[in-house]
């Protein structure tokens, strides 16, 4: 049996060089090509990387490749998994797993007819900073989780991103883009969802583009941008969830969870690491020793030196499809994820409480010896 997966890359846009950037520092894993409806977007990533760039149907008919990673716009990531399984690849899928809960529904009846994995983003619940929070919670280190506080806000993609107008179309917006980060790693540390409640507002109908070859031009507006929901959830905990891309500057801390013995206070889980800071009642206490591999900094930002390990979680796949386990980032969960985020949207929509109809597991701790095998030595 193979140990290293082939795996194909279908859309070529800003996120993909991420991954690519990233996924030559783990195991089990190796890029065959990359693909894109536009045929010049595959060429210029291939020739950067030095992969090679193929047609989508090209790519889904090679035999080296084992594994579809599906970096599509959001409202394409249904079309393109289906027709990776169709052609008997497993499926690693960019957030939002899906924008349909039975779209998500109907890859995972796929899937399973046909023997083959799902997986879906974000990943960096695997790093170093949410799996340290994960073992304190599940050491009881702050009692039981009554309630719990999330902000992500800032004023939106239009400023930096030179193409933003899919974040603010359908399976955009900051519940389904931002959002996945902070639900997917509420479920991993307090288990899933039973219902929510919520409000939205759109603000703005339009947005003006602040850099690249569109400066200038404006944007239609067609979801909310700003959301409040309260997740409460099986555990009973109570956790308040604020998205926004309506707001300029605010001093909130991104997560913070509250119980009977303390509080933990978790960074941004849109990044792989960040100060973990718990309190025995008021008082801060002192952090077990964590040695793991996916929390020193390794690339350089504007802002200093960050944690990026993105692609863990396809490598954790490859290695589960390998070792015959269930993988972290796995399709129950991305589905629960994406359950939960449009169930919230649908709260805000209808004004009333909506359950939310699936569940999953929690997704299985990863310390650091186990991060350390996804690594190249």
């Amino acid at each position: 049996m193979k140990t290293v997966l082939g795996v194909g890359l279908i859309g070529c846009g800003n996120i993909s060089a991420a991954y690519l950037a990233r996924a030559k520092t783990f195991e089990n894993i190796t890029f065959v090509g990359v693909a894109d409806m536009d045929e010049a977007a595959a060429e210029a990533r291939g020739a950067e990387f030095g992969i090679k760039a193929m047609s989508p149907e090209a790519l889904l008919a090679d035999p080296d490749v084992d594994i579809i990673l599906n970096l599509t716009p959001p409202a394409a990531h249904f079309p393109v998994s289906k027709m990776a399984l169709e052609a008997g690849k497993h499926v690693y899928c960019e957030k939002p797993f899906v924008v349909d809960v039975d779209e998500g529904k109907a890859l995972m009846q796929l899937a399973e007819a046909r023997g083959l994995r799902v997986g879906s983003a974000p990943d960096t619940i695997l790093g170093a900073s949410h799996q340290l929070a994960r073992h304190l919670i599940d050491d009881n280190a702050i009692g039981t989780i009554t309630s719990g506080t999330c902000f992500v806000m800032n004023h939106g993609m239009e400023e930096w991103h030179p193409a933003p107008d899919f974040f603010f179309r359908k399976g955009g917006g900051p519940i389904l883009d931002l959002g996945p980060y902070y639900v997917a790693n509420l479920v991993q540390l307090l288990g899933p969802v039973a219902r929510v409640s919520a409000e939205a507002a759109m603000p703005e109908n339009s947005r003006r583009i602040g850099s690249g070859p569109r400066t200038g031009e404006t944007v239609p507006v067609e979801v909310a941008t700003t959301v409040q929901a309260i997740l409460t959830f099986e555990s009973g905990a109570l956790v308040t969830l604020v998205t926004s891309w309506d707001v300029w500057q605010h001093n909130l801390a991104p997560m913070a969870l509250y119980g009977s013995e303390g509080t933990i206070h978790i960074p941004n889980p849109n990044f792989f690491d960040g100060p973990v800071v718990v309190t025995r009642k008021r008082d801060i206490a002192e952090l077990p020793h964590w040695d793991h591999p996916l929390g020193p900094p390794n690339r350089t930002v504007s802002s200093g030196e960050v944690a990026d390990y993105r692609t863990a979680g396809l490598a954790d796949m490859a290695q589960a499809i390998v070792e015959g386990r269930e993988h972290r980032c796995n399709g129950e969960y991305a589905l629960h994820v994406v359950d939960v985020l449009t169930a919230i949207l649908r709260a805000a929509e209808e004004q009333r409480s909506i359950k939310v109809s699936t569940r999953c597991r929690r997704p299985e701790a990863l310390d650091g010896p186990q991060a350390g095998r996804l690594l190249k030595a």
